[in-house]
């Protein structure tokens, strides 16, 4: 217990530095959100998207990642911000028809244990528990893992990088949320998980994209973002369509075909 108060100590005190603001643009190449994310229309018009199907994690993201913010949840740590108790971002999230689109049944991300069996609380920097950081991560102990849909958005999807090196040195070069991919209002700061951490039910999982950790805290007194994804693929993908034939090439085929008919008049009269 004494690392994982250690653990605690630190993600509350690097939280706390971060910006709030969504600062972070697309960034080509880095990550696999160009070949991984497939653009989904929620309201009607094909010509935006308001999801993304994650095709590594077979479950859609919102595009907008604080849709929240000034929503009746939204409750009070600041009225327009987003951020919420555990309660309140699980509430938020399930009711959730976004754009009146019809499609219920959304909730926030998904916390696996990392080795597949059990949560690890101690502290780690090469992503070998679930209490630190680089879950997932390139080099870690469980790279490109799935179990976790926010460290796998992170370092796998986005290509971001933790505060904290593998071996728990820091402050790598290009940590931070550096690539937001095709996302909107994606907050440098900790998003709350589906899932509790405690046997108790007293705490939660979250995870920071300001340094790419995850801790557990206390759901009622805690207040933080929330991201709503959706199992499966929902939405409406935009058909694939076909590149327009230019006026002039129609103009200049109608002359070789007038052409053609020439030359076999000719021939036939010879």
């Amino acid at each position: 217990m004494k690392t994982r108060f250690l653990g605690a100590a630190c993600g509350c005190v690097f939280c706390s530095c971060v910006s709030l603001s969504a600062n972070a643009a697309s960034v080509s190449g880095q990550g696999t959100w160009e070949t991984t994310l497939q653009g989904r229309d929620l309201d009607g018009n094909l010509s935006t998207f308001e999801a993304y199907y994650d095709t590594a994690l077979n479950i859609t993201w919102l595009a907008n990642a604080n849709a929240g913010a000034g929503s009746a949840f939204d409750d009070g740590f600041s009225s327009t911000d987003g951020r919420m108790t555990w309660a309140n971002a699980n509430a938020w999230a399930a009711g959730l028809d976004p754009y009146g689109s019809g499609i219920s049944g959304w909730q926030l991300p998904t916390v696996n244990p990392v080795n597949g069996s059990s949560f690890n609380y101690s502290l780690s920097y090469n992503g070998s528990t679930d209490y630190g950081y680089n879950i997932s991560a390139p080099g870690s102990a469980y790279p490109s893992s799935t179990g976790n849909e926010m460290a796998h958005m992170f370092y796998s999807t986005l290509g971001d990088k933790a505060y904290y090196n593998t071996s728990g040195a820091g402050p790598q070069a290009g940590w931070g949320l550096t690539n937001s991919g095709p996302f909107s209002n994606v907050q440098s700061y900790l998003y709350w998980s589906a899932m509790e951490s405690m046997p108790n039910g007293s705490s939660a999982w979250a995870f920071t994209f300001g340094q790419g950790g995850q801790f557990d805290y206390n759901k009622p007194t805690s207040g933080f973002y929330a991201w709503a994804v959706h199992s499966g693929d929902v939405g409406v993908a935009a058909a694939t369509s076909t590149v327009p034939v230019p006026a002039t090439i129609w103009l200049f085929g109608s002359g070789l075909l007038g052409l053609a008919g020439v030359a076999r008049h000719r021939r036939a009269t010879m």
